[in-house]
C-alpha cells in the first residue's frame, strides 16, 4: 500500500498579480507530522491556504490520497478529509464553545468524540456554555483544533498554533499532537517556535522565496542546525 497521502508538484500560487509560491513540490507520508520552516513572507501560510483551496493555484498539481484536487474548492476538499486551523482560528462569536465544536459535520469515522475532546481539553468542558470569543487566546486555539479533530479529517493543516500563547497552553497543544500521531492523523504545521516543533515533528521543509530549499528529518536536526538557522534568520 502506498503510504504517500499528499503529493504536491510544481505548485504556483499567490494573491492577484502577486505570485508567492514558485514551484513548490513535496510528498507527505500517512501519519507524518511535517513542519514548514522559514522567515515571514516566504510562502508557508500560502502553501497551507493553497492546499486547502482557499487560494487557487496558478499551475501545478495537488493529489490527496491519489485524487487530483486542482478543480475542487475548499468545501469539496474538506469533504475528502482535509481540515485547516487558520491563524485567526475562525471561532464564531454568536455560538457557545460546544456549539462551535458541533458545527462542522463529521466527515469520516475516527474523529474524536465530545467526551474524548473534553478529556484532552478540560478547559473547554468547563467553558462549554461560554460564547466562543469570550475564551482566552489559548482556549480559542484549543477550540479551533478540537473542532477539526471531531470531523475525522485525515490531514490537518495548522497555521502558527502556538503563536502568542502561554507555555502551559503550548505544552498542552504538543500533547494533543502526540495523541493525533498515535491515531495516524497526518499533520502539516507552520510554526516559528522551532524548539517546540522539534518535539512534535517527523520532518522539516525549509522554505525561501516561495520554494522548498531543503529537507531535514528530525533525527538530523543537530547535524543540519546551521542550515535551519539560516532558513529562520531574518
Amino acid at each position: 500500500m502506498n503510504d504517500i497521502i499528499l503529493d504536491v508538484r510544481d505548485l504556483v500560487s499567490g494573491y492577484g498579480e502577486s505570485q508567492v509560491l514558485d514551484g513548490v513540490s513535496f510528498e507527505l507520508r500517512r501519519g507524518e507530522t511535517l513542519t514548514l520552516l522559514g522567515r515571514n513572507g516566504v510562502g508557508k501560510t500560502t502553501t497551507l491556504r493553497t492546499l486547502m483551496g482557499m487560494i487557487d493555484a496558478t499551475s501545478g498539481s495537488i493529489r490527496f490520497e491519489g485524487q487530483d484536487l486542482t478543480s475542487l474548492n475548499s468545501i469539496q476538499r474538506a469533504r475528502l478529509g482535509i481540515g485547516i486551523v487558520p491563524e485567526d482560528r475562525g471561532i464564531f462569536s454568536s455560538l457557545s464553545v460546544e456549539e462551535n465544536l458541533l458545527l462542522p459535520p463529521i466527515i469520516f469515522e475516527g474523529g474524536l468524540s465530545l467526551p474524548e475532546i473534553y478529556d484532552l481539553f478540560p478547559n473547554l468542558e468547563e467553558r462549554r456554555s461560554s460564547p466562543g470569543t469570550k475564551l482566552s487566546g489559548g482556549e480559542q486555539q484549543m477550540l479551533a483544533i478540537a473542532r477539526v479533530l471531531r470531523t475525522g479529517a485525515r490531514l490537518i493543516l495548522l497555521d502558527e498554533p502556538t503563536e502568542g500563547l502561554a507555555p502551559v497552553i503550548i505544552q498542552r497543544i504538543g500533547e494533543v499532537l502526540r495523541v493525533i500521531r498515535k491515531r495516524g492523523i497526518t499533520v502539516i504545521l507552520v510554526e516559528q517556535n522551532f524548539r517546540w516543533a522539534r518535539k512534535v515533528s517527523d520532518r522539516f521543509l525549509l522554505m525561501d522565496g516561495g520554494q522548498i530549499t531543503g529537507e531535514v528529518a528530525v533525527e538530523d536536526v543537530d547535524a543540519k542546525r546551521q542550515q535551519i538557522n539560516e532558513a529562520l534568520t531574518v
